[in-house]
């Protein structure tokens, strides 16, 4: 039964209700919280929080420890174990397992229970697998999927089941989203790729081509539009500079194909390439290496995947810069959104990741560890298929 059905019945103290729910806040022995914390993990108002804290206090189940610091002395009893769905994009792709490897990181360290499937990059493996999930009886499902055709169908799945359901990257009907702020990371790579320009090739730019993933739909395109606005804001004179868009699929090798014949008729000498993630921007800078028109290009990505990241340590290349996303931090908010949902706490309808803008000047700072794992500094040969946001 819930709080909020606990709170209805005539018998049940609703004082001793949100005592319990304050002391729930405290998740290990020992533990010190400001009223802030305290209040946004049990969902109190802040006057009702300090009037409990204080009245604990007085009865010996809460110390103040600080000026604005609470402990509990009651120990964190366990809460009932939540069982979440997670139905992962492609488990054998960088950025997805990245995210599925933090979320079950995550679950872990809450005691959460976490049922895993992999949707294979297939749409009718996505819709089996939130049958599998609604059979299971999960009590929200956390979907990673990327055919924006079947959203609907997946969604629907859940909402029959009276399943809450986070998505991942691509919004579904009535889910609450998470993941990339697509317009504001395209922004931040276009306007630095403008201000390179404008230092580099001193304004001069005859043509922007742009790699895009058109199955992923509308919402992951914003980063190409944001991208092309983020140019302009820097460079004016680029709002009548041809724009070109090529189907890249996410992938390296087709992106590559798909720059390497458009570059057979196209002899633009100053061309700036934006892609929809880091396999598909480094596809067309192969491109431009094998016509050897390295110099004619610059280069920005999406996601600063490992491919990404090992190709910004190159000496002099063409690819300047990566909008990152990581997902390595994807699973810890992932929990800290569902349990919000399950516990009935205000939820904003999208929650954004923060984004960052990596370069050869700064992917130390942001990944120092890379040097220590030894990245393998060349892409595969074969085809990868990549998420969107990679």
């Amino acid at each position: 039964m819930s709080s909020i059905a606990q709170t209805r019945d005539r018998y049940v103290v609703k004082s001793i209700v949100h005592s319990s729910q304050l002391l729930s806040a405290f998740h290990s022995p020992g533990e010190a919280l400001p009223l802030k914390e305290i209040c946004a993990r049990c969902g109190l108002p802040k006057t009702m929080a300090f009037r409990l804290l204080y009245t604990l206090e007085k009865c010996g189940m809460v110390d103040k420890v600080g000026q604005n610091l609470y402990q509990s002395r009651v120990r964190p009893w366990r809460q009932r174990l939540y069982r979440l769905g997670y139905a992962a994009q492609g488990t054998d792709y960088q950025f997805s397992r990245e995210v599925s490897e933090s979320l079950q990181r995550a679950a872990a360290a809450e005691g959460i229970e976490l049922i895993c499937v992999d949707n294979r990059y297939s749409a009718k493996t996505a819709q089996r697998n939130a049958d599998l999930l609604v059979r299971e009886k999960v009590d929200l499902a956390i979907e990673f999927q990327t055919n924006e055709d079947v959203a609907p169908i997946v969604a629907a799945k859940y909402r029959e089941a009276g399943i809450p359901m986070i998505a991942i990257d691509i919004p579904h009907p009535g889910a609450t989203y998470y993941g990339a702020n697509n317009y504001e990371a395209g922004l931040v790579g276009g306007r630095y790729l403008g201000r390179w320009v404008k230092e580099c090739w001193h304004s001069e730019a005859d043509e922007i081509l742009l790699l895009e993933l058109k199955r992923a739909g509308n919402l992951p395109r914003m980063r190409l539009s944001g991208l092309l606005v983020g140019i302009n804001q820097v460079l004016p004179s680029t709002a009548n500079c041809r724009v070109t868009y090529l189907e890249g699929d996410g992938e390296l090798g087709p992106s590559f194909e798909a720059v390497r014949k458009h570059l057979r008729f196209s002899h633009a000498r100053h061309v700036v390439v934006g892609a929809i993630n880091d396999p598909s921007a480094l596809g067309a800078l192969r491109a431009f290496q094998e016509a050897g028109r390295t110099e004619n290009c610059v280069v920005m990505g999406q996601n600063a995947s490992p491919e990404g990241r090992a190709e910004l340590r190159q000496p002099k290349t063409r690819f300047v810069g990566s909008v990152a996303y990581f997902p390595e931090r994807y699973g810890e908010n992932l929990i800290r959104v569902s349990l919000d949902i399950l516990n009935q706490r205000p939820v904003p309808p999208a929650v954004f990741v923060e984004h960052k803008l990596v370069t050869p000047a700064s992917v130390d700072h942001y990944y120092p560890n890379d040097a220590l794992a030894q990245l393998v500094r060349t892409e595969p040969q074969h085809s990868l298929h990549q998420h969107i946001s990679r």
